[in-house]
């Protein structure tokens, strides 16, 4: 008996690297960070060159909302590169097209009547958030469908769903469940995009170059950055109901660093009770503390 405990209890030293997992430190300070927002939480960070990944939640399948208007402006960048369109192309923007929801071009052109190009439309899409941009850009495009078609079997990204309009979105509450992400694939989608892997380096620059424009979520991933500090990022969020619920308040995007190198970061904060500043500033403070793991490496 006493040989067969002195086996067991080698086989256990053996086996124990192999089955208990050191605690990550940033990890950690990620879930006491997580927790004022009072919902669910989830984080995947990957350094662009490094390829160290850290994730919190990063299976999780959490509310898209307006980030969504990055793939779907790779999508329509992916018909540039083919040759099928240039980005000067314009589009005929009638009336009917600009409903009455957020939408800096429905301010400038309240009556439509007008041709915009796509360039055009991808900057308010992408750099304002704006929704009836992202919904004529979808109809050009065919619809959700063929978004989540070219991110999943051209990409090969699969934890992206995107089935809903902002329009759909806006007529009925639940139907912006129907939009989710897991965090880990998001980043996934960043580091296709940003390795240059998904398009041609003058769309993958316009593209990275119009997300350094956003002017939507000031407060979140570059809230508690230094002044200047460079983020290619798009937020998205969602109303608060009469219960106080909030679906979605998410920031995605790259951070460059003062060495030069990019890390990438994609907080999403699903189904809240918290108020807007306190879901911001969970936010900031993750992207803060990833932001300084990143300034202890030495490379």
């Amino acid at each position: 008996m006493n040989k067969f405990i002195r086996s067991v209890a080698a086989i256990a030293i053996f086996l124990a690297p192999f089955c208990v997992k050191a605690q990550d430190p940033l990890r950690d300070k990620i879930v006491e960070l997580a927790k004022p927002a009072k919902g669910i939480v989830g984080v995947s960070v990957l350094g662009l060159e490094d390829r160290d990944t850290l994730n919190y939640n990063g299976n999780a399948r959490l509310v898209l909302h307006s980030v969504a208007k990055l793939p779907i402006a790779m999508a329509v960048l992916h018909l540039v590169d083919s040759g099928l369109f240039t980005l000067d192309k314009t589009i005929h923007i009638k009336k009917k097209d600009l409903p009455k929801t957020y939408s800096p071009l429905r301010d400038k052109y309240p009556d439509g009547d007008v041709d915009v190009s796509l360039r055009d439309l991808l900057s308010y899409m992408v750099s304002q958030s704006d929704n009836d941009a992202c919904d004529i850009l979808l109809k050009f495009l065919g619809g959700p469908d063929q978004v989540e078609y070219y991110i999943q079997n051209r990409l090969k990204v699969r934890g992206i769903n995107i089935e809903a309009s902002e329009e759909d979105m806006a007529k009925q509450w639940e139907v912006q469940y129907t939009n989710w992400c897991k965090p880990r694939d998001m980043i996934k989608l960043i580091d296709v995009f940003y390795t240059g892997k998904a398009l041609l380096p003058a769309s993958r620059d316009f593209l990275y170059k119009i997300m350094t424009e956003t002017t939507t979520g000031p407060k979140r991933i570059k809230g508690l950055l230094p002044a200047g500090t460079v983020v290619a990022h798009k937020t998205g969020t969602s109303g608060t109901n009469e219960a106080g619920l909030s679906p979605a308040t998410n920031d995605v995007g790259i951070i460059t660093l003062p060495n030069g190198k990019h890390v990438a970061v994609a907080i999403f904060i699903t189904n809240s009770t918290a108020d807007e500043a306190t879901r911001e500033s969970v936010i900031a403070n993750i992207a803060k503390a990833v932001y300084d793991r990143q300034l202890e490496k030495k490379y």
